[in-house]
């Protein structure tokens, strides 16, 4: 993967960057001996290196506008950076970049129950956003499997979703507000604690922006009563293709389970075995979950294994407790950290009509056999999120190129289909040369657009979306206006 090439005079005057950044920040705040930098060399697309120029730590919107200005006024590029769980490489730094993390941004500023929501710093992890109101009884809906450890602000950047998205939606459905900072140090205020903001809806535009645009700060976020209670069913079928089809009928047939996840023999046999979830021997896992009252409960699932029945599954089971139930997601929510036990892979992520799942499961395992590549299929089927890990041999030459243009050819497939190049995990790096698989110049263009008017100098989040060399020529005509 080509990054651009490091600016020189940035390199140069590296040490007078590191003095201004330490008159605005504690010294501890500031990371710059080149054995330090390296934590930061990457995020989860582990298949690329670079350490950064530095890397700060804020602990306050203050602080990250004072950085930014700072950066702004030397011509430093910046990389946002939550938790570093981006799987599409939408922390990877630049050689002349500064890493801006915001894991000391992590308070609770504000709860309303009332009006249910919550404000919080961008670096708060997911999971504990709904552990800061459990005890009243509500949660944040938008459940990535990374959700242990990842950052708010990685799941506004990258528009995250999760297991249960299907029915509460992703993060721009739960996102009311966030304060954020602009390239020159700029503090805005998008949306708020209410249903709808007047003027543009600049929030729906930040929201999914990758770190193109600004550095969120502060989140609020809509919380939700929990259920009165949730039950999955496990479904398992010989055939990809009929699971397939018995999640379309589902969906078809006006039922809205809470979550609807799929895996392949290959991931059912590994998280098995990493997780002890007792999933049955088949070559295809539904895991259906629904909630709601009892009654609720007892007439969907009853619903959804009628349908199911219709498909000859080699095994139908309901969870019969509470402990059964946290085993089927554990198993589930483990899938990524098992596969890496057993090798190297990448994990992809494009979004498809659920209708199309049949057919592009089916091209997915002629393009396995075309490539030599095994793949395991595990993602968000009820609304046609897609992730498919191709294994490969990280220590084998080639290996690595070959399992890219496997994906590429995924991808591509995805939007052939009327589907797109990415659910929740963004574009970043990954998938940044693939942008004209989707979208034509004029398209392409008005994007351009909008980042120029955020980042006129193109200093945040260099070579991530977009192909690079429009990002660099956008860079330079940028350079020579000033």
């Amino acid at each position: 993967m080509e990054m651009p090439k490091p600016s020189a005079d940035i390199l140069a005057k590296k040490d007078h960057v590191v003095s201004r950044l330490l008159e605005v920040l504690p010294k501890d705040a500031v990371i710059h001996a080149e054995e330090e930098t390296r934590a930061y060399e990457c995020d989860a697309l582990t298949a690329y290196k670079c350490p950064p120029l530095a890397a700060v730590l804020p602990a306050s919107t203050d602080e990250v506008s004072a950085v930014l200005r700072i950066c702004f006024e030397e011509g430093v590029p910046v990389v946002p950076r939550g938790s570093g769980t981006s799987l599409a490489g939408g922390a990877l730094p630049t050689a002349d970049s500064v890493i801006l993390g915001v894991a000391k941004l992590n308070e609770v500023l504000e709860t309303n129950y009332d009006d249910r929501y919550i404000r919080v710093q961008s670096g708060r992890t997911n999971l504990s956003v709904s552990g800061a109101v459990e005890e009243e009884e509500f949660f944040y809906a938008p459940d990535p499997s990374s959700q242990l450890a990842c950052a708010i602000s990685g799941n506004v950047a990258m528009n995250s979703g999760g297991a249960h998205c299907l029915k509460y939606g992703v993060t721009t459905n739960n996102l009311l507000g966030v304060t954020m900072v602009l390239m020159d140090g700029t503090i805005v205020e998008l949306g708020g604690a209410h249903l709808d903001a007047g003027g543009l809806d600049l929030l729906g535009v930040v929201c999914g922006s990758e770190g193109q645009l600004g550095v969120v700060t502060e989140a609020t976020l809509r919380i939700l009563r929990k259920p009165e209670g949730a039950r999955p069913v496990l479904i398992g079928f010989n055939d990809n293709e009929i699971a397939g089809a018995c999640v379309a009928e589902i969906i078809k047939e006006g039922v809205l389970p809470v979550a609807i996840e799929f895996m392949d023999r290959l991931c059912i046999e590994t998280t098995d075995k990493f997780a002890n979830a007792g999933y049955p021997d088949c070559e295809a896992l539904l895991i259906v979950e629904v909630e709601g009252s009892d009654a609720e409960i007892d007439f969907q699932l009853g619903k959804i294994m009628e349908i199911a029945r219709k498909y000859d599954p080699v095994e139908l089971r309901e969870s019969k407790s509470a402990s059964e139930s946290a085993a089927i997601w554990k198993g589930r929510k483990s899938a990524f950290g098992a596969i890496g036990q057993i090798s190297d892979y990448m994990c992809l992520d494009g979004t498809i009509p659920v209708s199309s799942l049949p057919f592009v499961l089916k091209r997915i395992a002629e393009l396995s056999e075309q490539y030599g590549l095994e793949v395991g299929n595990v993602f968000h089927a009820g609304d046609g999120n897609m992730h498919p890990l191709i294994l490969y041999n990280a220590n084998k030459p080639g290996d690595l190129e070959l399992c890219e243009a496997m994906g590429a050819d995924i991808l591509r497939l995805c939007v052939e289909v009327g589907g797109c190049l990415t659910g929740e995990h963004g574009v970043g790096i990954e998938k940044r040369d693939l942008m004209f698989s989707q979208f034509d110049p004029q398209d392409m263009e008005v994007q351009l657009l909008v980042k120029d008017v955020f980042d006129p100098r193109w200093l945040l989040n260099p070579a991530k979306v977009f192909p690079l060399s429009v990002t660099e020529n956008r860079r330079a005509l940028a350079m020579a206006a000033e």
